[in-house]
């Protein structure tokens, strides 16, 4: 903030003195440039030092404030997050509890849906930005970010946090965040990652203290954590590999699996045959 008055002021200085200078010195008043002025040392001096006092100045609040962004010391939490093509991961490390958030079943029926109104997208105001499971944090509280990916480059961004971090496969980033007012805060992949990039939503619900720590007691005495999104459970529910599905076909997120094959019916016994 220190920096953006000290600009401010700057920038209201300057044009304040072009203005003076154009209005004083206009040609209808009889103005007549001075051309055989060429230099002035102390003049010189004087632009020269005065823009270094500054600049020197914004550094400390600036360099203050960029150590701090990057500072994840003393936090009372950390979540790992985890990208994959294309859902996100939820680790509320050191409490064995794991989240998979992935769009909401109503946003992905829609988009697939070729007959599709306006009225139906507009009915859903979360269109695109809602997830079945939204990642949950309490406010007043510093939770650290590790964040990493599982295949290829994605990018974890809240514009409300402040900040975006790369989700990079084998490499681990850090971030932190400390939210003070309770809501829902949405973002999005920032990062090109394949064909459903745009289709991999963030969404972080900040609570009281209370509520959380309701809500982790509650997902602790579940007693397991969501199923992995690469295994197919015996009666599907909607959780198939993008590899086989990459579509997310309806009726595998219905949990409804495809018939198996009959065997063909035994040929009746020919009675002609019979000695």
């Amino acid at each position: 903030m220190l920096a953006l008055i000290i600009c401010v002021a700057i920038g209201l200085v300057v044009f304040a003195a072009m203005g003076y200078a154009m209005f004083k010195f206009r040609h209808s008043k009889g103005a007549v440039p001075d051309t055989k002025f060429t230099h002035s040392t102390r003049l010189e001096v004087l632009w020269t030092v005065v823009p270094v006092i500054l600049l020197v100045i914004m550094a400390v609040p600036a360099t203050a404030k960029l150590i701090a962004m990057y500072d994840t010391r003393d936090s009372q939490m950390t979540i790992k997050v985890t990208g994959a093509q294309w859902l996100w991961k939820y680790e509320y490390l050191g409490e064995d509890v794991e989240i998979v958030s992935r769009l909401d079943n109503e946003s992905n029926r829609l988009r697939q849906d070729p007959n599709v109104t306006r009225a139906q997208l507009d009915a859903h105001p979360a269109y695109l930005l809602d997830v079945d499971n939204p990642l949950v944090v309490p406010v007043n509280t510093k939770i650290r970010f590790v964040i990493t990916a599982d295949d290829v480059i994605h990018s974890w961004w809240v514009p409300a946090l402040g900040w975006k971090q790369d989700a990079i496969p084998g490499l681990i980033n850090e971030a932190w965040t400390e939210i003070l007012e309770p809501g829902v805060y949405r973002g999005q992949c920032a990062e090109l990652c394949g064909k459903d990039h745009a289709f991999m939503p963030i969404v972080v619900r900040a609570v009281p203290q209370e509520e959380f720590a309701t809500w982790l007691a509650s997902q602790k005495a579940a007693g397991q954590a969501p199923a992995d999104p690469s295994q197919i459970p015996e009666q599907g529910d909607g959780t198939r590999a993008r590899s086989v599905d990459p579509d997310m076909v309806d009726d595998v997120q219905q949990g409804e699996e495809p018939a198996a094959p009959q065997a063909p019916a035994a040929a009746p016994a020919d009675a002609t045959s019979a000695g």
